[in-house]
């Protein structure tokens, strides 16, 4: 499976906008890592609690949420 292309469905459980890092939850109980640059929209910010759209990045040997946006 080609994690980059495929599109995964979750809700941001945590984002910090002074440090601009944040976790995604998806319905398996998995959480993965983002940071600010990773939001689709340039906005560099997300409400906790909005269901999302990303793609998984393989990051330094684990997997991060890139690509987000609301969906």
């Amino acid at each position: 499976m080609d994690h980059a292309q495929t599109r995964s469905q979750g809700v941001v459980e945590s984002f910090d906008e002074h440090s601009g890092l944040g976790q995604v939850r998806v319905a398996d109980g998995r959480l993965f890592d983002f940071h600010c640059i990773g939001i689709a929209d340039g906005s560099r910010t997300i409400e906790v609690g909005v269901p999302v759209v990303f793609r998984l990045l393989a990051k330094l040997g684990r997997y991060e949420a890139t690509d987000i946006a609301p969906g």
